[in-house]
């Protein structure tokens, strides 16, 4: 964990209990505490010199909590007042409103507790089926900023770093899945300060007349600010013509520039047409500095996706099954063609096995477990369409 980002997230979180506790907002700012107390004991591991100083805070926003919400718990609730006279309304509309604002200072502290840890978000990306050379890539790209973050600790010069990207490959290839995991670890390295991902394709940034494309991605830029912004077929900006595309692509380009400190933007599709992408535009190459290329699944990788989705929902096969099954992707994957969809295609074959064993099961008037679990090779037509 970096020392310096954890010590400042904990001194965030003891404000904003402390702010809530002035506000009269006690079960918000016990969840505040909470997160503090945590954020401390993280600083205490990660800077063994001030232990016992990070030990202490801790202890002291535990107790802070816990005060806290034994003042939540007596705290007369709004509607048991009874104000009388002309000011009645107004007192109703004042207890409304410190409601509202305790339910969303609330909610706030709930999303900051349940943000993953550097360490949780890379144990997420390694599980992932295949992807060795994404992973490893993103692996150092992380160890190259914990680094530079070093540096900033020791007043050391740090090269201008960019931290956008170009994702390219083929349809699913876990691209999108990937961009959700580095919102992650940016937001765990604080680099962003939400980590939240937005999706978007042409349509949700592209209007129809004069003016119409500035609100549409002006509008996605607001809901991606402090998170990552992630547009797929990003190439479909670029059009001949007279075009909205590329009053989008500016737009985004200007937000890049302005919000450096809390956006992030990746843009994804197939490998040939997001080079075209990037060289369209100087604005682009220059600010699109680091590329991923997410490989085809094999057909090993594509029998353990499916498998992975079978114990995901409890489903289970024979052994002769899951010998029928490696054959089949190995072909699969060896006569592949331009519509190979990857992950998508045994998404595709995971829910036909599914839907033929509804079909058969339903047959059944009363199934035992086993019967209701058990994904048998009749259930996949496709394993006998290479034979």
């Amino acid at each position: 964990m970096n020392r310096e980002f954890v010590i400042k997230a904990a001194n965030s979180m003891k404000e904003k209990a402390a702010e809530n506790e002035r506000n009269g907002f006690a079960k918000n700012a016990a969840n505040f505490y909470d997160i503090a107390a945590r954020r401390f004991s993280d600083a205490a591991a990660c800077d063994p010199a001030n232990s016992l100083q990070w030990k202490a805070e801790a202890q002291t926003c535990e107790a802070a909590a816990k005060r806290m919400r034994a003042a939540a718990a007596t705290a007369p609730r709004p509607d048991q007042t009874k104000p009388r006279g002309g000011a009645a309304s107004e007192t109703r509309q004042k207890g409304e409103e410190a409601a509202k604002a305790e339910s969303k200072a609330e909610s706030a502290a709930e999303a900051e507790s349940e943000k993953p840890t550097l360490d949780e978000a890379m144990t997420k990306l390694n599980s992932l089926v295949g992807l060795g050379k994404v992973k490893k890539q993103v692996g150092d790209w992380v160890n190259q900023v914990k680094v530079f973050k070093k540096r900033e600790e020791r007043n050391l010069p740090v090269p201008a770093m960019s931290y956008h990207m170009v994702f390219t490959g083929n349809p699913g290839t876990g691209k999108t899945t990937v961009a959700r995991i580095i919102a992650d670890i940016y937001s765990a390295l604080g680099i962003i300060s939400k980590g939240q991902l937005v999706e978007v394709s042409r349509g949700d940034l592209v209007g129809e007349y004069i003016g119409h494309t500035a609100k549409k991605t002006g509008d996605v830029l607001d809901s991606a600010m402090g998170g990552v912004l992630f547009v797929d077929e990003a190439y479909s900006l670029v059009k001949e013509g007279n075009d909205f595309g590329q009053e989008a692509i500016d737009t985004i380009l200007l937000a890049m520039e302005n919000h450096r400190d809390d956006l992030v933007v990746i843009v994804a599709g197939y490998p040939d047409l997001m080079k075209g992408f990037i060289d369209s535009n100087p604005g682009l190459k220059s600010r699109f500095t680091h590329y991923i290329e997410f490989e085809d699944y094999d057909g090993d990788e594509l029998y353990r996706i499916f498998m992975s989705l079978c114990d995901g929902d409890k489903y289970v096969l024979e052994p002769e099954t899951e010998e029928k099954l490696k054959e089949y992707f190995k072909r699969y994957y060896e006569t592949r063609d331009r519509n190979f969809g990857n992950a998508r295609d045994v998404r595709n074959h995971f829910n036909e096995a599914v839907s033929a064993q509804c079909s058969r099961i339903a047959e059944i008037d009363d199934p035992t477990y086993e019967e209701m679990t058990l994904l048998r090779a009749e259930d996949m037509p496709f394993l006998g369409a290479d034979e």
